[in-house]
């Protein structure tokens, strides 16, 4: 017989407004504390050095997370132009410098470089496998890590500040799976004069927005195991706002809530659509859409 998780039945998603310092694993043990939850999880790793944007699923919202990792991304971030270190931003050892300091204009040439589908490799400290084994943990054991190359779509990269001739601040909109400080390194590399993060920061994650959803740990902390913290959460159905709604006909409802296909009421719809079907105000599935029917795989206990 399975042992029932300790904690409450609560679902939701929160955005949390990530201090730096904390490892995204850290916020999520907090929140989870604080609501008591028997179930949580994250949308999207940051560096414990990031901040910004963490979102936090609790309960059925984890069953979205897949969404919300999936969704395009945008951060804020200074390149300190001039050094390169072995993690690509500014905790690690410099390893090269340069006294080259590229100007704006051609900053802002190297940088379309970088946008569409590009190819990127990984920082050597990183929480990609090799092996079996974290290219982190590799690196720090003093083993020379070699990682591969991988797909990245980006939308959007600009040049948004540049406070002195040492640094550079950018914003960029990107896919699933980018490394922030894989473009500083590159972009300081194609410029001649080397470049590593020196702050980083995710304004916005799919349908989540740090400054209009944000809330601190600090607020966290303040209402923490009461009534109140339930005040800050957002609804499961909010982890599916990039997604088309269908609404489940009674009938359907039935058959989708036992994980059947089950018919819905959708427009403009196209078959084989990935959508979300909602019943009464709330989300019931997630599936693929087929000549009037959702074929769900992935159902939700809201009751």
């Amino acid at each position: 017989m399975a042992r029932k998780k300790k904690g409450r039945d609560i679902s939701g998603w929160l955005v949390i407004d990530k201090p730096a310092g904390m490892t995204s694993t850290a916020v999520v043990n907090k929140v989870k504390w604080a609501f008591n939850a028997n179930k949580a999880g994250h949308a999207g790793t940051l560096d414990p050095d990031a901040t910004g944007v963490l979102a936090v699923a609790l309960g059925e919202a984890t069953k979205t997370v897949p969404y919300i990792t999936d969704a395009m991304k945008a951060y804020e971030f200074t390149v300190t132009l001039g050094a390169a270190t072995n993690t690509d931003d500014e905790e690690g050892e410099v390893i090269a410098t340069s006294p080259n300091r590229p100007t704006d204009d051609e900053i802002k040439e190297a940088l379309f470089g970088f946008v569409g589908d590009i190819m990127q490799v990984p920082p050597k400290f990183s929480a990609v496998k090799i092996d079996g084994q974290r290219a982190y943990k590799l690196a720090r054991d003093g083993e020379d890590v070699e990682l591969a190359a991988r797909p990245l779509f980006v939308e959007e990269l600009l040049l948004v500040d540049r406070p002195d001739a040492d640094h550079v601040v950018l914003e960029m909109t990107c896919g699933k799976g980018g490394y922030v400080r894989s473009i500083a390194r590159d972009l300081g590399e194609r410029l001649g004069c080397h470049g590593h993060v020196q702050r980083l920061r995710r304004i916005w994650s799919g349908p989540f927005d740090a400054a209009e959803d944000g809330v601190t740990l600090e607020q966290i902390e303040e209402k923490a195991r009461t009534p109140e913290l339930d005040d800050f959460l957002l609804p499961v159905e909010a982890g599916l706002d990039d997604m088309t709604e269908v609404t489940a006909t009674p009938e359907g409802a039935v058959r989708l809530k036992n994980g059947n296909p089950g018919m819905v009421i959708a427009s403009g719809v196209e078959y084989g659509e990935e959508v979300w079907a909602s019943y009464e105000g709330k989300a019931l599935a997630v599936g693929t859409f087929k000549s009037g029917n959702l074929h769900p795989v992935r159902v939700f206990n809201l009751d």
